[in-house]
């Protein structure tokens, strides 16, 4: 059986995270469920990883990694960005930027389940990617 690794990392201070990686948290649990259920068939495990981070490594916060490579980096029309976060400030007592995903001019504060779906198929070629009408065979 092949593997897949999808790992979450995020701010962790005692227990609690900033509101935009707690929703990442959501929409990377939710899509590694579905593929795991999709991809078992193909021999292919989908793995979730949590990685808890301190406020001195804040800036790799909200990021999803598919087998160690960003989901921005796997998916078309993907890249990274920060936006301030206010949510992380809290936790920090300062001004905070944390990293979002920008695919095709659009914003994401939140990682979408889509996108992390998305480049788990590309990696571990057990589903056709959203919205492609290709059946696996």
């Amino acid at each position: 059986m092949r593997r897949v690794t999808v790992e979450w990392l995020h701010l962790d201070v005692d227990g609690a995270t900033c509101s935009r990686c707690g929703s990442t948290g959501v929409e990377v649990a939710a899509a590694v469920e579905e593929l795991r259920r999709e991809c078992a068939p193909a021999g292919v495990e989908v793995r979730l990883v949590e990685t808890r981070l301190d406020r001195a490594d804040i800036a790799r916060s909200n990021l999803v990694l598919v087998n160690g490579v960003p989901v921005e980096e796997l998916v078309p029309g993907a890249g990274a960005s920060t936006s301030a976060c206010g949510s992380c400030g809290e936790f920090t007592g300062r001004e905070e930027s944390c990293r979002t995903v920008v695919q095709f001019g659009a914003v994401h504060e939140t990682v979408p389940r889509e996108l992390v779906r998305e480049a788990v198929c590309r990696v571990a070629e057990c589903c056709p990617p959203a919205g492609d009408d290709r059946t696996v065979a």
